[in-house]
């Protein structure tokens, strides 16, 4: 059975238990601040970039893959290029 998605987010909505599965086991490996976005966006931006046809066990198969390590270090990556500012509260009282 082929399935077409007409958008990424039709496709999110689809693979999001995989997803949330995937987050739940690196949540219990220690990575508890990788959330089923951040999975996301590795995936779509380091190897499906240039994936065609990939059918959707094929991407099933890659979420449930996908090492821990690799999300960590793209997310590392990812804030290493943020630009980071200090805030200023007015409403904070010094001692």
């Amino acid at each position: 059975m082929d399935y077409e998605f007409s958008s990424l987010n039709e496709l999110y909505k689809r693979v999001k238990p995989a997803l949330h599965a995937k987050e739940t086991e690196f949540h219990r490996l220690g990575f508890k601040y990788i959330k089923a976005i951040d999975i996301w966006n590795y995936l779509i931006k380091e190897k499906w970039l240039k994936g065609k046809n990939l059918m959707l066990s094929d991407i099933v198969s890659d979420i449930m893959h996908v090492e821990s390590k690799n999300v960590d270090t793209y997310l590392k990556g990812k804030i290493s290029k943020t630009r980071r500012t200090q805030y200023f509260e007015d409403k904070i009282e010094l001692l």
